[in-house]
């Protein structure tokens, strides 16, 4: 995407779940962005003068407003234009309860996982049995009753939670495919291979400042 001074500016990491879900809401709302690709390794001095914390996303506004947080920028892109309801009042409370959920204990549960060597005190199993019974298995028997975690249609909570479910999935594919949760590979399997999702994969290069 060309520079424009008038869009907003998206700093991503292609494989962040953080990223992918602001990237997943931004382009289901039609919000034109400049997408900067990062290297975790090697952070940009722009990205760092806009948010100090360093990590990815951040959306920096045309008027100057920066928000650095995922669910931030997905609530600001909705409230541009939510096409298909994917926040309704009325189902706030259960997508936040999701979300708080995911990005909670869910999170750390998928870092141990994901991660077993810098947690050594356990094994790697006792982690994914954790997740498995916070996590997948009450996803599991509301998904089997409905298509999606709070209806008949996506809503945000399942854009949300879907690039955690992902990585969570490919940590043991195998094991993955064989587990009891038949409803939960379907509702992966649809959103992951969306094309609002594909549209949002694309490799892209490593975004350079204009010497």
């Amino acid at each position: 995407m060309p520079v424009n001074d008038l869009l907003p500016i998206l700093y991503s990491y292609r494989r962040c779940p953080y990223a992918m879900r602001a990237r997943l809401t931004l382009r289901y709302a039609g919000v034109a962005v400049e997408v900067r690709e990062i290297q975790l390794r090697n952070k940009p001095a722009a990205l760092l003068q806009a948010s100090p914390k360093g990590t990815v996303p951040v959306l920096v506004l045309p008027d100057g407003r920066v928000l650095e947080q995922s669910l931030d920028i997905m609530a600001w892109a909705l409230a541009q234009r939510d096409p298909e309801s994917w926040r309704l009042p009325q189902f706030e409370a259960q997508a936040q309860a999701w979300i708080a959920r995911n990005d909670g204990p869910f999170k750390a549960l998928l870092d141990r996982y994901k991660y077993p060597e810098r947690v050594p005190q356990a094994p790697q199993v006792q982690w994914r049995q954790e997740a498995e019974a916070l996590m997948l298995a009450p996803m599991e028997q509301v998904l089997q009753q409905q298509a999606f975690l709070l209806g008949a249609r996506p809503c945000w909570a399942d854009m949300a939670l879907m690039p955690f479910i992902r990585q969570f999935s490919r940590v043991d594919s195998a094991w993955f495919a064989a587990a009891p949760y038949a409803a939960l590979r379907v509702w992966l399997g649809g959103l992951e291979g969306s094309d609002l999702f594909e549209s949002i994969m694309h490799k892209q290069p490593v975004w350079q400042p204009a010497p």
